[in-house]
């Protein structure tokens, strides 16, 4: 077993790729810009006992992109069973301030890298074997992490907010067309692991202001993450991590503060 993780060096990235390899799963953890963050990863990884390489990629360089997973396979010596698309940009914009160049990283980075890093992957994995019921099992799966903003639309964060909508639409026609081979799912996070740009303050304001009054956690990511790998009849589906935050409904015209 061997996943690919886009992103894997840092964050949620890094606590799905440790998790993988906690489970037995060889590693290869694409990173941009941060290669001293992926080799502390995939040594990290090793110390369960697994194989754990890095491989770069720029995924705003089509080249770079379309290479990826052929240098993926070769990098850890087998084929690949699990692809996360992880890697993401996360910028502010709004209709007002979009530009060419906004659209073009967050479309490009968000929505069209994982769209053909999944037909390469899908390239390479084998057809579904039957169980004893004589029915398929997906041999592969995708994990697209989306974010819970594709259930709960706001005018804030306006081209990435539309690559990661792209981006579970592309989940479920994925799923459509990789069926019975491959599952496709998505996670959508919400306050999670503090922003950049974010205080702490801020951040646990954030949280607090789930209807669960709480976030979510990196572990329980990967809870979920392994739902989705485990259930052989599940695909097509978004689970949002988000302490309800998509469900809110104290919205300024509810409160009277419109």
């Amino acid at each position: 077993m061997a996943a690919l993780i886009t992103g894997g060096a840092k964050r949620l990235g890094r606590a799905m790729a440790l998790h993988l390899a906690s489970k037995g799963h060889d590693v290869v953890i694409h990173y941009s810009s941060s290669e001293s963050d992926a080799e502390a990863t995939a040594k990290a990884a090793r110390a369960f006992g697994v194989k754990a390489t890095i491989v770069h990629a720029d995924l705003l360089d089509t080249e770079d992109t379309e290479t990826l997973v052929d240098r993926a396979v070769a990098a850890i010596g087998s084929s690949l069973d699990v692809l996360i698309n992880n890697a993401s940009i996360f910028e502010y914009d709004t209709l007002e301030t979009a530009t060419l160049e906004s659209w073009d990283r967050h479309i490009n980075s968000n929505l069209r890298a994982p769209v053909f890093l999944t037909q390469a992957f899908a390239k390479q994995v084998s057809k579904a074997v039957k169980d004893e019921n004589n029915e398929p099992v997906a041999g592969a799966c995708v994990i697209n992490m989306v974010d819970m903003r594709v259930r709960k639309l706001t005018p804030e964060f306006a081209t990435y907010t539309l690559a990661k909508a792209g981006l579970w639409a592309f989940t479920q026609t994925a799923a459509q067309f990789l069926a019975p081979d491959i599952r496709v799912n998505a996670i959508g996070p919400g306050p999670t692991m503090q922003g950049t740009r974010q205080t702490a303050e801020h951040f646990a304001k954030q949280r607090a202001a789930t209807i669960l009054e709480r976030g979510s956690n990196p572990d329980e990511i990967c809870k979920a993450l392994d739902f989705l790998l485990e259930i052989d009849g599940l695909t097509g589906q978004l689970i949002c991590l988000d302490g309800g935050q998509h469900l809110a409904w104290e919205t300024p015209d509810v409160l009277g503060v419109e």
